[in-house]
């Protein structure tokens, strides 16, 4: 049951066909006449996604020993939205199914889906003279249905009932607070599967050609489960009801999918004037070959040790008005990065974040607001992309983004080294080491960014909130944290070939951590230094400058070089002080395979003194730390990748060689291989 959702995933969203990975040849798809009023054709398979919001309830008894009368209680599972920490009781997920329309225009249709829970949880205290005072916690993992359809199509719409079978899978957990016969603060686990039934009702209606949206409520209802919890002598019973609201979106394969073209070539993205609709899926399997560890600590990488993660997005836009663009991405997650995304500054994987799950749960990394402002110039074609509609606009332009998003979805930005789904994995080469860039633990947060085009110039600057504790998942509500950033790029031919060179510096105001200070601490009190004992408001600086150039079609290189003065711990990003990589990326069409790519780079990462002396003496950050750094050094890392085609997917093959993990000479060389599997429309 553990990874049946993700099999089931990755399944299903290889069905999806989505397009190959080759961002600048999306295209939006062509116009066609809506369908007429009585045109539209139900029958077929159909495949597609959906995000909703749910509320539920559990009633829940635990029986105890020795004659005590029953614990009972009832678990409220809705949960508000929590713009900063990205929670709240929603669901992002898959469905698939089929469809037939008699003459009649009655429709017979089954439908099954997959859906991954942010915080579908309830928590519930109680005290009782046998077991003291305890908090009972029931949070679901999966959920998925399989039902049946009965509708009518009025023209266009479809309206239809729909009911069937549901099942979920919880995570039960029993904490001692006072008193009881268990240790004070222990924690029971249970997983528990659930089945029972689904009913609802919906309408359905075509959008574009293919396409479909709809708007379904449900009611999903579990009996009674039992699971113990032996420390306590418990025996827990509990059941559950959920009402959620969907909205999805479906494509219609048609009654013969086998003749469709989607198997080879992916589903067309939906865009036209003011909506569209994009998607993507990455899977990464990466593994440590053994190497040399004569001693770790709790944040060191582990040799001979693998992991994977997976994600899934769609993009959705939405044009209100004249330049302006509405961007939404619900996103599911699943998986870690190696050993728990602990024990290199140069990590890996930079599809592997800060936080990891076994189970696949949603987010929404992005909800903003572009407008652009055209100040004249030379007209300019711009593709049909992610969070990119297609259409015109001119050279010189002012463009306002305000939302939720990434600081490096704007500054800092590289042709040649920037996507973790299509090129390098390593976070020093995706972006700049030393970047210390305000986010989240998921590497976005909120603010606004202001960008002027101008000739061969752009000039950007931007302000965002930071982590209420550094590298935490949660953002500050109040602002008092938070980072400016400006950036200067220049845009110019080299022989003939196009290239830039932007540099980019930062200032943040947080509470952050001196290393000195925590290792004078630790010294005059006997203990290891911490870094969370000695954080004050205080500011912190950095620069760095980021170069692209082709050399020829088909070629090209890249540099990056930054610095941060070192004396503060890393905020939101990784343990780099100063940092230098470049490398190259080749285009297949020199040896005949004109879809492939290779390409190789090397990173050169460093930490300054008081870094280095609060890791001797045993110190922790958020990423490293050995327990001791005897014999410092620097991070020296290579990655090399080939991507090949393979239908509709990219398939990529990546090596890492990295000296010195964590700046530590005693442990490695290290061998880090790994498979990436990406798909988009």
């Amino acid at each position: 049951m553990k990874y049946s959702f993700l099999k089931g995933a990755v399944a299903l969203s290889a069905f999806l066909a989505f397009r190959p990975a080759a961002g600048a040849d999306l295209a939006a798809m062509p116009v066609k006449a809506p369908p007429s009023p009585t045109s539209w054709d139900w029958s077929g398979f159909y495949l597609g996604s959906h995000f909703f919001y749910a509320a539920g309830t559990s009633n829940w008894s635990a029986a105890q020993g020795g004659g005590a009368a029953p614990l009972t209680g009832s678990l409220d599972f809705f949960n508000s939205i929590d713009a900063f920490k990205g929670t709240g009781s929603y669901f992002f997920g898959l469905q698939a199914g089929y469809n037939y329309m008699l003459p009649s225009r009655v429709l017979l249709g089954i439908e099954a889906d997959l859906s991954a829970p942010n915080t579908i949880a309830g928590a519930q205290t109680v005290t009782s003279v046998a077991g003291g005072q305890t908090s009972y916690t029931d949070t679901v993992l999966d959920y998925g249905t399989l039902r049946g359809r009965l509708g009518y199509a009025f023209g266009n719409w479809l309206v239809y009932g729909t009911g069937g079978l549901a099942w979920a899978y919880d995570k039960l957990e029993r904490t001692q607070l006072a008193g009881g016969n268990v240790a004070l603060g222990m924690t029971e686990t249970a997983l528990l599967s659930r089945w029972g039934w689904a009913a609802g009702a919906g309408v359905e209606v075509p959008i574009w050609p293919n396409w479909t949206a709809k708007l379904e409520f449900l009611e999903t209802s579990f009996g009674n489960r039992q699971k113990n919890f032996p420390l306590a002598g418990q025996t827990y019973s509990s059941d559950l009801s959920m009402q959620s609201v969907r909205l999805g979106v479906n494509y219609q394969l048609g009654a013969d999918p086998s003749k469709s073209d989607v198997f080879t070539n992916g589903v067309p993205s939906l865009e036209n004037d003011n909506f569209a609709i994009h998607g993507q899926t990455t899977l990464v399997a990466q593994y440590a070959l053994p190497f040399r560890a004569p001693y770790g600590g709790q944040n060191s990488l582990a040799p001979n040790a693998g992991r994977e993660t997976w994600d899934l997005d769609l993009y959705l836009g939405f044009r209100p008005w004249k330049g302006a663009e509405i961007w939404i991405d619900p996103e599911i997650d699943q998986g870690f990065g190696l050993s728990g995304t602990f024990g290199v500054a140069g990590f890996p994987s930079a599809e592997a974040y800060k936080v990891g799950s076994a189970y696949p749960y949603a987010r929404i990394p992005r909800a903003f607001l572009r407008q652009t402002i055209d100040l004249g110039g030379e007209s300019q074609k711009v593709d049909a992309g992610f969070n990119q509609f297609a259409g015109t606009g001119s050279s010189d332009r002012l463009v306002l983004t305000v939302g939720k998003f990434s600081v490096v979805d704007i500054f800092d930005k590289n042709k040649y080294a920037n996507d973790p789904r299509g090129d390098f994995l390593n976070w020093t080469l995706v972006n700049t080491g030393s970047f210390d860039y305000a986010a989240d633990a998921w590497a976005f947060t909120y603010g606004a960014a202001i960008e002027w085009y101008s000739g061969p110039w752009t000039l950007r600057a931007g302000v965002f909130d930071g982590p209420q504790v550094p590298n935490s998942s949660d953002l500050d509500p109040s602002f008092g944290q938070f980072q400016m950033l400006g950036e200067i790029e220049r845009r110019y031919d080299f022989w003939g070939q196009p290239g830039k060179v932007l540099v980019t510096g930062y200032l943040t105001r947080a509470r952050l951590a001196n290393f000195t200070d925590a290792v004078q601490l630790g010294a005059s009190t006997g203990t290891v230094p911490t870094l969370a004992s000695v954080r004050t408001y205080t500011s912190k600086s950095g620069i760095s400058a980021n170069l692209e150039q082709q050399i020829l079609p088909g070629l090209g290189m890249f540099m990056r070089a930054g610095y941060s003065p070192g004396q503060l711990e890393a905020y939101a990003f990784t343990d780099d002080d100063t940092t230098v990589a470049g490398g190259f990326q080749v285009n297949g069409r020199f040896w005949g395979r004109p879809n492939d790519t290779f390409a190789i780079a090397g990173i050169l990462n460093t930490i300054s003194k008081a870094h280095q002396a609060y890791l001797t003496a045993g110190g922790y950050t958020a990423l490293i730390g050995d327990g001791a750094l005897p014999n410092p050094g620097p991070e020296k890392i290579l990655e090399t990748y080939y991507t090949i085609p393979i239908n509709m997917w990219q398939l990529t093959f990546d090596y890492q060689f990295i000296t010195n993990p964590a700046y530590n000479r005693d442990r490695g060389p290290v061998s880090a291989i790994a498979t990436r599997l990406h798909a988009q429309f």
